[in-house]
């Protein structure tokens, strides 16, 4: 375990996205960690205020070195990349110097031709095996001891949160689950394209990615796991003129004799302690998780039709990314959990 006093040593790869740069942000206050390296490829040798003047008053250059320097380095390496690149970066050499937080989505599956199938060619086949799953409250022994972690996506967590002690308890049907989900266009990240400016996406609404969106079999997986055996979810993903958030709305029938009490009583025994997963009494909205690390989770049961609905809200740039990996490193790193993670939401 590093001493609390103790400064690591992290570079950020991909530094200048959306995710990357909110966690040079939050890095950049973390008491225990020293940011050493920002690489972008796009802005190399460019100071980073030059790029986002909110970064006017740091001394953040940015540069164009390789993983296999950053290694020698960094303590900890964030990989804020397109799918298909961590894969061809990371090797068993590069683990043997430092920790690898993948921030996309090249080791979040565990089976390669599940992940050929929707993403592409798989680099590090080897590796896999090794990576470990970073969803904080549910992983969080395995992620102790991670080398190689893979950060969550963002639909995944909000969704797989809020089902899965239904599943691992046995609460809920495990057919015919449907996941609901509505994202801010920050998800789509940086790069210009005809459907994310602004005329497009001002006083507009719509589904995409309909029965094929990649993070279904992430979602999949995990909650296969919690039930034990595998099933299938009906994915749905939108886009709503914000610009950061995700509300998901989960629709899923409890098996004969579960209550709607015995189902608040399981969330609470396995999130009532957690810091960061807020259970409420009223159904959560995206502006009261803005710029923090919450997973706030409603359920309700619509009597009529012996449906349990149930809410969950994160910030995708947030929970559903850079501060879910700050979150990884406290815990990988030995740190209080919550070390430099906003608290209070931003308003308005």
């Amino acid at each position: 375990m590093i001493e609390k006093s103790t400064k690591i040593k992290a570079s950020i790869v991909g530094s200048t996205g959306y995710v990357g740069l909110e966690l040079v942000r939050l890095l950049s206050t973390h008491p225990n960690v020293e940011l050493v390296r920002l690489i972008s490829q796009s802005y190399d040798k460019k100071p980073l205020g030059d790029v986002y003047g909110s970064f006017f008053h740091t001394d953040y250059i940015c540069s164009s070195e390789d993983l296999e320097e950053l290694s020698h380095l960094s303590d900890v390496i964030f990989l804020a990349l397109p799918h298909g690149i961590s894969s061809a970066k990371v090797n068993a050499e590069i683990l043997s110097r430092c920790k690898i937080i993948d921030m996309g989505a090249d080791f979040r599956l565990s089976d390669v031709k599940v992940y050929e199938e929707w993403y592409c060619e798989h680099h590090a086949k080897d590796l896999l095996k090794e990576a470990v799953y970073g969803l904080c409250e549910l992983n969080r022994a395995n992620i102790k001891s991670a080398r190689l972690l893979a950060n969550p996506g963002c639909y995944t967590t909000s969704s797989i949160l809020p089902l899965y002690p239904l599943l691992k308890d046995g609460l809920i049907e495990s057919s015919g689950i449907i996941i609901d989900s509505k994202s801010g266009f920050s998800g789509a990240g940086r790069s210009a394209n005809a459907d994310s400016v602004f005329s497009e996406v001002n006083e507009n609404f719509k589904a995409y990615k309909l029965a094929s969106h990649r993070h279904t079999p992430e979602i999949e997986e995990h909650l296969s796991m919690a039930h034990g055996t595998a099933l299938k979810v009906l994915f749905t993903p939108h886009l709503v003129p914000m610009q950061r958030g995700i509300l998901s709305v989960m629709y899923a029938k409890p098996l004969s004799g579960v209550s709607l009490d015995s189902i608040k009583e399981t969330y609470d025994i396995y999130y009532g302690l957690e810091r960061f997963i807020r259970l409420l009494d009223t159904p959560p909205e995206t502006r009261w998780v803005k710029g923090t690390n919450y997973c706030d989770i409603y359920v309700t049961l619509d009597s009529r039709t012996n449906t349990l609905v149930i809410v969950s809200a994160i910030d995708n740039l947030m929970k559903g990314a850079a501060s879910q990996a700050l979150q990884n490193l406290n815990i990988m790193f030995g740190f209080e959990e919550s070390t430099g993670l906003p608290l209070i939401a931003q308003l308005p």
